[in-house]
Parts: C-alpha cells; structure tokens; sequence
C-alpha cells in the first residue's frame, strides 16, 4: 500500500473538500503526461491505479514485429520471447514503466500537472460553495478600503463592497461584521468573484426570513417591496393563514423583530402594510400613515388618483415626496395625489364637502395625535402630485 499517497490525498479532501476520485484521476493523467514527455508520446501507455490501496502500475503495450521500426511502440520477436517464450508475431507485449526513470524535467511536468488541477479544483469548490448563496444573504468581515469600495471576507472567499452598493452614509470598520446580499457569483481564472450588495431591496426580505418564523415557513408572504436604502422601506404582506396576522408576524413582540432589522439596517425606517388584490386598497395601504379619503384606480393604465385631506396632504406626499415616491414603486401605479381643495377646484368633489366633512375632520384631527408643526409642508408646483 502506498501509505504516504494515501495520507495525503485524504488530507487534501478534508481541508480542500477535494474529492479523492478527482484527485486520482489527476494523478493518473500527470503519470501519462509523464510519459508522454519522456518517451516522445503515450498513445500506448496504459495506467492501473488501485482507488483503495493508492498503488499504481505504469504499462507500455508494444506490438511483437519481425524488424523495430518504432521502439516506443514495437518489441523484436526476439525480445519478446526473453520476456516470455510464447509470444509470436503481432502479439501485445505488456511491459513495466518504472516511473523513476523519468527525467527530471518529465517529473517536474507531472507535478505542476497534478498543482494545477488541485488550484482548479479548489477553486470550483468555493465556486460552488457561494453559487448556492447568489440571490442570498451572507455575513461578511470588513478587512480594508480599496478607494472606495470595501474588501469583505466571506470566509473561504472575499468579496468586494463597490460604491455603488453601499448605503449613503455608511462607515465601516475593519474586523466589523455585516450582513450583504449575494447579487452575482462569476467563475473566472482567479477565482470566484462575488459582488455583494447592502442597497438591494431582497436584502431586507432575505433579513425578515431570517428573523420571522412566519415568512421563512411560507406561512406569511412579502408581496413586494420598495426601498430607499439608508433611508425608509415599505414591504407588502400576506398571510395564507387566516389566523397569522401578516404585519403582527413581522413587526413581533413590542416591535423585536423588526427592530432587531432596523438595527442590522443602521436605523433604516420600515414600513409593514397588508397586501391586498384590490389595487385601491393596496395603495391606500401604501399611503399609510396618512388617511386616504378616496382611490380611483386604473388597472389597465397602472394609475391611480388619491384624495387625501387637507391636513393630510403633506403627511401622504411625505418628505421630499419619499411617501408617495415609495407608495407607487411599492404597487406598481402612478399615483396623482391632491388635497380635498384641488379635488373640489377640478370638480372631482363637490363644493360643499368641506363643510360636510367639518365635524368628522375635528374628531380624527384629535384622535391621531396629529401635530401640524411637524410636518414640512411641500412647495406645490403644476404636476408635483404625480408620482411614479
């Protein structure tokens, strides 16, 4: 047996993850590799390997002829029968290689052979490995910053953080561990490169899989999800269980789930809203915290157009218009929203709504809490309700 082969091919599957039988059959063709450089060619080398014992057995195959014209791949009558004395003309004579004859320039072949196909192969291992992880979350260590972007380590391989995929704002320090979602895994000579991400939005659906029971078992679905990185997110929601309530999975006992993605997400706000078929609904949801007084929905054209109260108005645009801005990429509409006033200056309310209206206004004035100095209120140009 050969021991010493034998030791350090099962070393090398268990730190490389190198299967043996790939191993071997690197061994083998380096062996014919070998050959081929000493002897000029190897079409009649023949290679018998025990997969158990790792013993080996190198073979010339030489055809028996009355006059040798090829010494690599014919043997004399003559010869032949030294070897064995019933051998006759056009008979296979096997005969023993001895690998230490080799040069050294042969050998030196074979080994660089068997390196490289160890690189190869331990390269597509840790292909492999992250190629299961694209579309997924990983946990990377911050190790520098090349310019801009940010070496992260992801283990068996780094990765690289580009500028475009962090969040504005976002400092890290080396040795700091963060969460990164696997956008792209490519295969090249080097190794495998992976692009993370800590802007797309499936990173925070990823991160509410890992924290919500609910949404990693199917029960509660995030129907889709809109995001500023950095800054706010709405995610839609559905439970296909009448008694889970969707937002309650996700928001947790005293909001502890959401929080605890909040934090991983450096403060990002995270809004949970139902999810509902009916496209009035579901922007009306969209538009949440500010009350909606009526949605006209156009399924066909994909627009929507929102009255919402005079004192709503700011609270639904939102600041900067992000609201609004976050509303319509959520549920796929183009949203025009205008305060009761312009609704009634365009005629798509009557006159006196205001004043039907007054008393139920007061109450849920003072009911929500509401504070008007806390709201900025937008600057109003021709068109600026429209968002999309």
């Amino acid at each position: 047996m050969n021991t010493e082969l034998l030791e350090a091919l099962t070393l090398l599957e268990k730190e490389k993850d190198i299967s043996k039988e790939t191993l071997l059959d690197a061994i083998e063709n380096s062996l014919i590799n070998a050959c081929k450089n000493h002897f000029g060619k190897a079409d009649n080398i023949k290679v018998t390997m025990n997969r158990e014992t790792c013993e080996y057995q190198l073979t010339q195959e030489k055809t028996v002829v009355e006059d040798v014209e090829d010494n690599v791949e014919q043997i004399s009558l003559e010869d032949a029968k030294k070897i064995d004395g019933r051998y006759e003309l056009g008979d296979i004579v096997q005969i023993p290689v001895e690998s230490k004859s080799f040069g050294r320039i042969a050998t030196q072949n074979a080994k660089n052979l068997i390196l490289q196909k160890i690189r190869e192969e331990e390269r597509k291992v840790v292909y492999d490995q992250y190629f299961e992880k694209e579309k997924d979350i990983v946990t990377g260590i911050v190790q520098r910053y090349v310019g801009r972007n940010v070496s992260i380590n992801l283990g068996k391989a780094d990765a690289m953080l580009t500028e475009n995929e962090q969040v504005k704002g976002e400092v890290f320090q080396p040795t700091e561990r963060i969460k990164l979602y696997v956008v792209e895994v490519k295969n090249t000579t080097k190794g495998p490169k992976i692009l993370v991400s800590r802007t797309h939005p499936e990173l925070v659906k990823r991160l509410f899989e890992a924290e919500v029971t609910e949404v990693r078992d199917g029960i509660v679905e995030i129907k889709s999800i809109a995001r500023e990185a950095g800054s706010r997110s709405k995610i839609a929601v559905w439970s296909n269980d009448i008694d889970v309530d969707p937002v309650g999975a996700c928001v947790g006992m005293n909001g502890a789930r959401v929080n605890a993605i909040v934090n991983e997400l450096r403060g990002e706000k995270i809004d949970i809203i139902n999810w509902s078929d009916n496209p009035g609904i579901l922007i009306e949801n969209a538009l949440s915290p500010a009350k909606v007084i009526s949605v006209a929905a156009d399924p066909d054209d994909k627009t929507a157009s929102v009255i919402v109260p005079d004192y709503q108005l700011s609270l639904a645009i939102g600041k900067e218009g992000q609201n609004a801005r976050l509303a319509a990429r959520l549920t796929g509409y183009k949203i025009d929203i205008k305060s009761e006033t312009q609704a009634i200056e365009s005629g798509e309310l009557p006159e006196n709504y205001l004043e039907l209206m007054e008393g139920v206004y007061e109450e849920e004035y003072y009911e929500d809490g509401y504070e008007e100095e806390n709201v900025e209120e937008p600057v109003f140009e021709e068109g600026c309700g429209d968002v999309e």
